[in-house]
């Protein structure tokens, strides 16, 4: 992907990574949702450090686009991506027996997170 497209894409990823990143520091947002129903709501820490890495990741890709090289982006966002896979699947469990609208709407959002991610790691193009 190049030119206007590509900036568009990127700049979206790192905003709702940064978006994700503050509501999971604050404890609440998307990622408390995730982990509540797969730890059984034992899980600020968690939600926290998941926090720290998606606002950092956010961070990171938007200071790409200014041409400012960070050596350990493509990693962190990789291991961002497989966390966020992981837990697509945990989802996907968790999320069995309720409105199977609801849930293919859950999961569509979150698999184009994460290839997004994956695309932003550059193991994928």
């Amino acid at each position: 992907m190049s030119g206007f497209g590509n900036l568009i894409w990127r700049i979206s990823v790192a905003l709702y990574l940064l978006a994700v990143g503050v509501l999971g520091i604050q404890k609440g947002g998307h990622l408390a949702d995730i982990f509540g129903k797969i730890f059984n709501n034992n899980t600020a820490l968690l939600v926290q450090i998941a926090g720290v890495i998606a606002l950092i990741a956010g961070v990171f890709l938007l200071l790409e686009l200014f041409k400012i090289e960070i050596p350990i982006l493509k990693t962190l966002v990789l291991i961002l991506a497989i966390i966020w896979a992981i837990f697509i699947v945990l989802g996907i469990i968790t999320g069995l027996g309720g409105n199977i609208w609801e849930l293919l709407q859950r999961i569509g959002v979150q698999v184009m997170v994460c290839v997004s991610l994956f695309i932003a790691s550059g193991k994928f193009s």
